[in-house]
């Protein structure tokens, strides 16, 4: 309507009239000009085409208000968007034994489990999805694309670097214990005069999930780099399909 209306005085004027109506009130109540009814006659057609089955003047107007409004410089209020999650990888910590705490019966391979992330910055956010201490918990069932990269940075030479990477994806479904969704390895054996090896495993995956599922990240080692948001990262989000 804004680009087949540049609006004159009287145009305006009628877009006035027409904002300002009670909801339910009949187009033929508004004005008695025949300018202002031809101009709402043309709303109402626009409107139809655009809505299914308005029907009733009360509806344009509701309709109608909106979009004057948003003209007038209001923005509408925000619709909520689609569950999602992008977290971004923070300073780990192990247990006084050595090793991290274990979060269920999770494989020898695959047994630390990541309890920190960054979830409120500039790269990271959660939308309609709850996060608790390295968990996402889905609230709206659907299915989701689920991913996660680990940027492993070990340093030394020998056994204690601790060649072998993995890094898993676990589900838990309420009152169950984990199950793997996906896993990736990587064995990499670096330069003895290396003051460090790099490397990254990136994994993702569409599955179905329901209202109380949590999601985690388990890896091998903790030995890993934590210091570039944009290198390590966990998410979902959900797709209609």
């Amino acid at each position: 309507l804004k680009s087949q209306a540049p609006g004159s005085a009287e145009e305006l004027r009628c877009l006035q009239v027409l904002n300002q109506q009670p909801e339910g009130s009949s187009l033929e109540k508004l004005s008695s000009s025949q300018g202002c009814l031809k101009l709402a006659s043309t709303i109402k057609t626009y409107v139809a085409t655009v809505s299914p089955g308005p029907g009733e003047d009360g509806e344009l107007l509701v309709a109608w208000r909106s979009y004057f409004n948003t003209s007038e410089g209001q923005l509408p209020p925000k619709i909520a968007g689609k569950p999602s999650a992008h977290l971004t990888l923070r300073p780990q910590s192990l247990a006084q034994d050595g090793r991290s705490q274990r979060s269920g019966n999770l494989s020898q391979s695959c047994r630390h489990a990541i309890t920190h992330w960054g979830h409120s910055s500039l790269h990271s956010h959660v939308q309609n999805m709850t996060y608790r201490a390295g968990r996402l918990r889905v609230e709206q069932p659907g299915k989701y694309y689920v991913y996660s990269q680990i940027y492993f940075r070990y340093r030394g030479a020998g056994r204690d670097s601790g060649p072998q990477l993995v890094q898993c994806i676990q589900w838990q479904p309420a009152h169950s214990p984990p199950v793997l969704l996906l896993k990736g390895v990587g064995t990499k054996c670096w330069a003895p005069e290396a003051d460090y090896g790099l490397h990254a495993l990136y994994q993702g995956g569409l599955f179905e999930l329901k209202a109380g599922d949590e999601l985690f990240v388990s890896v091998s080692s903790l030995a890993i780099d934590s210091n570039d948001a944009a290198a390590s990262y966990f998410g979902a989000f959900r797709l209609d399909l």
